[in-house]
């Protein structure tokens, strides 16, 4: 993908969206100094050359019964396509993880992973992600408290 060129007015609009998604056109225009007419060409513009890739409800975790929240780090015997594809539909199906990335370093994955309580966190550990083939190492770190949230 070409890189994108943003002006002041661009990166204006995606500093708004970046804090509320659902804003108006007229609402953003007020944010940012320029016509709705404007806002809009523009958001379009952005989401049509990918900028703006979607949008999304943040959803409060404890009040959906869900106030377990930790990091997860995995290590996988073997890297080879079908065990990678293999992992990646694991995480794909699994409701608990909320995110999940490829990373270099001491991990070859890190899964932010929440649950209703340290109960059913262990379950999702013990019976799912520990016995899951080509796992071979798992270190979690629990979350005490949210100092910033995407």
């Amino acid at each position: 993908m070409t890189e994108i060129k943003l002006d002041e007015f661009d990166v204006a609009i995606l500093n708004a969206l970046g804090r509320d998604g659902a804003l108006s056109n007229a609402e953003l225009s007020e944010k940012v100094a320029l016509s709705a007419s404007q806002c809009s060409r523009r958001r379009n513009k952005l989401e049509q050359n990918g900028v703006i890739q979607g949008y999304r409800a943040k959803l409060n975790n404890e009040a959906l019964g869900l106030g377990m929240r930790a990091v997860v780090r995995i290590n996988l015997q073997s890297h080879s396509g079908p065990n990678a594809s293999n992992f990646n539909a694991f995480v794909a199906a699994s409701s608990e993880i909320e995110a999940a990335y490829s990373v270099s370093g001491d991990a070859d994955y890190i899964l932010m992973v929440v649950t209703r309580d340290l109960k059913s966190f262990a379950e999702f550990i013990h019976q799912r992600l520990l016995p899951f083939p080509n796992v071979t190492q798992v270190r979690s770190d629990i979350v005490l408290q949210g100092l910033k949230d995407a």
